[in-house]
């Protein structure tokens, strides 16, 4: 005797559960400060967790995923090398010169932190965020 457990359809969120998960995914962000790297996990875990729940939770948490490692992953990373450069260069008193870019270089994860905060309490009021550039191409990739 086989008998088959009917399988539960997954409930889809109420409105402010969709406002919560959406605002702490973009507010995973904040992780990266104790971390340091591991921000990206928290949208990541979001959107496997609610993507067929919501649609509206797995777009937010996806580009909040994507602006994370482009900003906080990728603007670290270039704000080290700009930094060794910098570092390098300054025993031919070239390297000098460009400190004013490294410091540029190294707001890039900062940018990232105040972004992500707005993104939180816009999306904690139920308005729609959307990161520039990565909104368009995260919207674009869920409906086709």
């Amino acid at each position: 005797m086989n008998e088959q457990m009917p399988q539960n359809p997954l409930m889809p969120l109420t409105p402010g559960e969709e406002r919560q998960w959406a605002m702490i995914a973009h507010l995973g962000v904040l992780v990266n400060l104790v971390s340091g790297f591991l921000g990206p996990a928290v949208p990541l875990g979001i959107y496997m967790i609610y993507k067929d729940r919501s649609r509206y939770v797995a777009y937010q948490s996806l580009q909040a995923l994507i602006f994370q490692l482009v900003w906080w992953v990728g603007g670290g990373i270039l704000a080290g090398i700009a930094w060794a450069i910098t570092g390098a260069l300054s025993a031919v008193i070239v390297g000098l010169v460009c400190i004013p870019f490294a410091c540029v270089i190294s707001a890039m994860p900062l940018a990232a932190l105040g972004f992500g905060i707005y993104g939180g309490i816009q999306t904690s009021q139920g308005q729609d965020f959307k990161y520039w550039l990565v909104g368009d191409w995260v919207r674009s990739t869920l409906t086709g």
